[in-house]
């Protein structure tokens, strides 16, 4: 399933340039581009992820899975659909970008209480940021996160930032495993 699901983000969601040419939500310039939205969205997308992350994160028990609106959205709710499969259900819930200001207050969507065992969901991570903003939005619900999970990781310190806040971070898929997959492409070219 990994093999197909990194055909598939290469295919409708990478972009790579030999030369800095997409600027990041940092400013900064990169040569590579990963907007994972197309992929999660997708049908097969959404299947292999959800029974990725389910796969990953079965053991751990956890009550829910998600994470900042709306990289994670789409994940939490295939894991979630995925777990329900399974037999070992696992509630999705949305993390807000802004703080809902009317009826009641809060940051967290879904049905969820505080205490209960959460796992936060990214779909990329650069430097980690809106990871650790949906650990310390989900803490402050009462949430207890036991696991972070990205299914990008850009290989820029993201994971190493994360970790400072929840001692289990892993990601599905890794920036070299695409740049692989874009050398091997580029190899058969080259042959033709």
């Amino acid at each position: 399933m990994k093999q197909e699901l990194i055909e598939i983000i290469y295919r409708k969601s990478f972009r790579y340039s030999q030369e800095p040419s997409f600027k990041l939500v940092s400013g900064k310039m990169s040569r590579f581009y990963v907007n994972c939205k197309p992929t999660t969205l997708s049908p097969r997308g959404m299947f292999l992820v959800g029974h990725l992350v389910f796969d990953a994160i079965k053991d751990l028990d956890p009550d829910g899975i998600g994470g900042l609106t709306f990289g994670a959205d789409p994940m939490a709710v295939a894991t979630a659909f995925v777990s329900e499969l399974k037999g070992k259900p696992i509630n999705a819930f949305s993390i807000r970008k802004t703080r809902k200001d009317h009826g009641i207050i809060r940051w967290v969507e879904g049905d969820m209480t505080p205490g209960q065992r959460v796992v936060i969901i990214d779909d990329v991570a650069t430097t980690g940021g809106s990871t650790i903003k949906a650990v310390e939005r989900a803490r402050s619900e009462g949430l207890d996160v036991v696991k972070a999970l990205i299914l990008v990781d850009r290989q820029e310190g993201g994971l190493e930032n994360i970790r400072q806040h929840v001692k289990d971070v892993t990601a599905i898929i890794t920036r070299d495993e695409l740049i692989a997959r874009w050398n091997s492409e580029k190899k058969i070219k080259d042959r033709n």
